[in-house]
């Protein structure tokens, strides 16, 4: 009798539980409080692409890059977002994490209003604003850059002030700086404010040998973790690929994430909408990486190996195939 009764409850109390719930794999995904990546993983929340994939996100809200970075080699996050160098210099160093395209949206140089600066070669004695350190992957770029096309060599020839991008930003706007190169959600806050780009770093890749507009952050994760749970990482990926496509149609589903994006006027709203739109990878997998390589060796000569590592070329399985080789 008793164990009738329990085989109903059981029978009953499996009944609440939706097929789909009771299936649901957690993938813990390690994010900055603020970055743009918590507006893609709230659209998937919000409208239960996760669910629908199967899977159930479980946010940790952190606050820092490094903190990002450690809870995924702690495995208290199963995913995190960073850049292809990271995972490559990991990778030299023994470890398996590994990389999907997340954005293309890079930096840029901005200029105030109606300032007199239109050209690199207009920085010469110059106070630049410099987000990040002298091993900024964008900034060495851009140095990269100006040697081959202005024969400029902006580390000599600019009186640099690295710093955070939220501080640069306000410095700039104070008329502190004569020129920012910050990273793409500031500068198009800063664009907002009237300044102008003098460069973006999409277009600097270009020159440097990229065949098209390269992802440099991405959803990284160890590579032994996709092995073994396929239908996370898989459902992950499948879940911000529609998250993505509805970002870059939707104004509604924008006017949803504008609390959550602290855009304090229509125009900085309007500025980082199109920003992020314009930075939704569209290209394969292997193109990207075949674009990370050709950048990897100038980061290799102008950040040597405290940048990127030991290894002379990007590591190979930087990229995520799908679990192919």
């Amino acid at each position: 009798m008793r164990l009738g009764f329990c085989a109903i409850a059981l029978l009953a109390l499996v009944g609440l539980v939706s097929p789909a719930d009771a299936a649901s794999e957690k993938v813990k995904v390690g994010v900055l409080k603020f970055g743009t990546v918590s507006w893609l993983l709230d659209t998937i929340q919000a409208n239960k692409l996760d669910k629908a994939e199967g899977i159930e996100l479980d946010i940790m809200p952190l606050a820092s890059t490094q903190a990002t970075t450690v809870g995924l080699q702690g495995g208290s996050a199963d995913i995190i977002a960073t850049d292809w160098l990271w995972v490559s210099r990991e990778r030299t160093s023994g470890g398996e994490f590994t990389f999907s395209p997340f954005t293309t949206a890079l930096g840029s140089i901005m200029v105030p209003p109606d300032s007199p600066i239109k050209t690199l070669a207009d920085l010469k004695g110059k106070k630049l604003g410099v987000a990040g350190g002298p091993l900024d992957k964008s900034w060495l770029l851009i140095v990269a850059y100006a040697l081959r096309t202005a024969n400029i060599d902006l580390r000599t020839e600019t009186r640099q002030e690295f710093g955070a991008p939220p501080l640069l930003a306000e410095r700039a706007k104070q008329g502190a700086l004569d020129a920012v190169l910050n990273f793409w959600p500031y500068a198009a806050r800063l664009e907002a404010k009237g300044f102008t780009q003098l460069i973006g770093v999409e277009d600097v890749v270009r020159e440097l040998g990229a065949k098209g507009e390269v992802a440099m952050v991405g959803y990284v994760f160890s590579e032994s973790w996709a092995k073994e749970n396929p239908k996370a990482v898989d459902g992950f990926l499948r879940a911000a690929k529609k998250a993505d496509e509805l970002l870059a149609t939707s104004d509604e589903e924008w006017q949803r994430l504008k609390p959550l994006m602290q855009a304090e006027d229509e125009a900085t709203f309007e500025a980082l909408r199109r920003r992020y739109r314009e930075g939704i990878p569209e290209r394969p997998v292997s193109q990207n990486e075949a674009d990370a390589k050709v950048l990897f060796q100038f980061l290799r000569e102008f950040g040597g190996e405290r940048l990127v590592g030991a290894g002379n070329e990007l590591a190979p399985g930087t990229f995520w195939h799908g679990g192919k080789s």
